[in-house]
């Protein structure tokens, strides 16, 4: 095990990269952080640090539990860096996508001004928690049930 080791290498290690290079380049995009502190990508890390990255919308934590020159295997991990993430952020990973095609009329051209405004309302009454689309909405909007 090296003595010292770069954040970049580090994180690459623990397989919170593919790459060295998406590494890099998060780090100097200020999407890494050691203890708090924006981390360019020579930065030593020891143990006991936290890293902190900005992955998208989700901000995954890490604890420094050993150093770790070369890539490890998944299995592995866990020996190397303890995960701090939050289930808050990680429940993010499993939002639902919230796109969907609306049905048009071949021909018809783009939305109006009128249709815009009932897709927008249609977007804001929408319950992702909802077991169906209500059936008004559903008939304007050409969606069918499955049923």
């Amino acid at each position: 095990m090296p003595d010292v080791i770069r954040i970049d290498k580090y994180i690459w290690a623990i397989r919170a990269f593919k790459t060295r290079s998406e590494a890099t380049e998060a780090c100097k995009g200020n999407r890494v952080k050691v203890d708090g502190v924006p981390a360019k990508p020579s930065k030593v890390v020891k143990v006991g640090d936290t890293i902190e990255i900005r992955k998208g919308a989700i901000q995954f934590t890490y604890r420094v539990k050993a150093l770790v020159g070369n890539r490890i295997g998944a299995k592995l991990v866990p020996d190397f860096a303890e995960n701090l993430t939050p289930q808050s952020e990680l429940d993010k990973l499993r939002a639902p996508v919230e796109t969907f095609f609306l049905k048009r009329e071949r021909g018809a051209g783009r939305p109006t001004k009128k249709d815009r405004r009932e897709m927008d309302q249609m977007w804001d009454h929408l319950d992702y928690n909802a077991e169906d689309i209500p059936d008004d909405i559903a008939y304007r909007f050409g969606l069918q049930d499955e049923d």
